[in-house]
């Protein structure tokens, strides 16, 4: 509850202008401070006037008076400079270290600001404000898609600047890592990431002249030869011996099986194929990295994710387990979330941490330039009122369903402030 008064402090959304302390002197904000996200009172330097004089200095807010003692504020110093106790309930006078009384203010907000937030938090549908989304102005939407679509491109790209530390600045690493992660394709994102990190480059690199000592390494690692996974057609007992033998001189050991999900997947999506296809990359030495910041266009990229997988793996999806399937590692829609996930935040990274903005440019223009993904909840905005046209502002529909509407982190979303401020206003 403190954080939404906050809100309303910081947003100046209290009922009227006209406010009163609680022993009846005339409070006027003439600036509401900075909001303060460590110890200390809640906000900084602001600026009130209580009947006619001005007070610079701090705003604690309780939703009770008496937390103000509760909390040990009248014993701290740090509090001394409070002018103004802003409460919800008005259950006890507080004082300053040396017995002075602070000012008190009990902060009202209009009944409709209350109604709609709680029509906001309390909503069982999957977007809480589906149905005013129609009525918000064209702008207020189109800065807030722009800025959730960088804000979600940032955040996949702090992952990739983790993984680059930890790999001593190794692009090839750092595609390897990613790319593997993205190949999950979500369901079995936390698996392959696992699974790469567990078999770095540097050892697959060792065995890159052959395709079949890398795919014993990567199926190993990935606990499928051995267990419940453990399969007896010829070539997975051909893995498992080699498995064993490279174990045995690397000292390796490889995760649990149990990690990788099957469930209700379509046989061209299982990980056998994923891993297939990684293996593929690092048949002759990985260099991906290298072809993408290479690729003149989108029609180049596609073509490094355009695989056809042979051999064994032209006629399996598991191991043991054969089927009349196509070659193609990758469907085109596949081959869209990679390049939505994998390349343009690898560009987005290689820019920002080699100060090569041309790359944060291709980054943008990719994602521009791709049609927009095809899921629940691009289709869930659609029937709101908002309608994307390519994969930047799908990735902003992604970021502002799971990262505000699901978390109802309403009053942090400029959709959620503008209907709440309106409400705020409106008598």
């Amino acid at each position: 509850m403190e954080k939404i008064m906050q809100y309303v402090w910081q947003h100046r959304l209290w009922r009227s202008e006209d406010m009163t302390t609680t022993d009846g002197r005339r409070v006027r904000v003439l600036d509401p401070g900075m909001l303060n996200t460590d110890q200390g009172p809640d906000f900084f330097n602001a600026k009130v006037e209580i009947d006619g004089h001005t007070w610079v200095g701090n705003i604690e807010m309780h939703v009770r008076a008496t937390d103000w003692r509760r909390h040990g504020h009248d014993k701290d110093k740090a509090y001394d400079s409070v002018i103004l106790h802003v409460v919800e309930k008005d259950d006890a006078p507080v004082y300053r270290t040396n017995g002075e009384r602070i000012p008190q203010l009990v902060l009202q907000v209009s009944p409709r600001f209350n109604e709609s937030l709680s029509s906001l938090l309390n909503a069982r549908t999957e977007l809480p404000c589906a149905g005013s989304l129609s009525t918000l102005p064209r702008l207020v939407v189109t800065e807030w898609v722009q800025a959730l679509a960088f804000e979600r491109l940032h955040g996949k790209v702090g992952r990739i600047a983790d993984i680059h530390a930890a790999t001593h600045g190794n692009w090839e690493e750092v595609c390897y890592i990613t790319l593997a992660r993205n190949l999950g394709f979500g369901v079995n994102g936390d698996a392959m990431e696992r699974l790469a990190r567990r078999t770095p480059l540097r050892l697959l690199h060792k065995h890159s002249d052959s395709l079949f000592q890398i795919e014993a390494l990567l199926f190993g690692q990935a606990g499928m030869l051995e267990g419940r996974n453990a399969l007896t057609d010829r070539y997975s007992e051909q893995l498992t011996r080699e498995y064993a033998f490279l174990s045995n001189k690397f000292s390796l050991s490889p995760m649990e099986g149990e990690l990788w999900k099957l469930f209700r997947m379509r046989p061209q999506n299982f990980p056998y194929r994923r891993i297939a296809l990684l293996a593929h990359y690092i048949e002759g030495s990985f260099s991906l990295m290298q072809a993408l910041l290479d690729a003149p266009d989108e029609k180049a990229l596609r073509e490094l994710f355009r695989v056809e997988l042979d051999g064994y793996w032209a006629t399996h999806y598991s191991l043991g387990k054969e089927s009349n399937m196509t070659t193609h590692a990758l469907s085109e829609s596949s081959i869209d979330i990679i390049l939505i996930n994998t390349v343009a935040p690898l560009y987005y990274a290689y820019g920002e941490i080699n100060g090569n903005y041309d790359y944060i440019d291709r980054a943008v223009a990719l994602l521009e330039s791709l049609r927009p993904e095809k899921n629940s909840i691009v289709a869930a905005f659609a029937s709101a009122g908002i309608k994307a046209d390519d994969a930047l502002t799908t990735q902003s529909l992604i970021q502002l369903k799971r990262e505000y509407c699901e978390a109802r982190k309403c009053i942090y979303c400029r959709f959620g402030h503008r209907l709440l401020s309106t409400a705020a206003h409106t008598k």
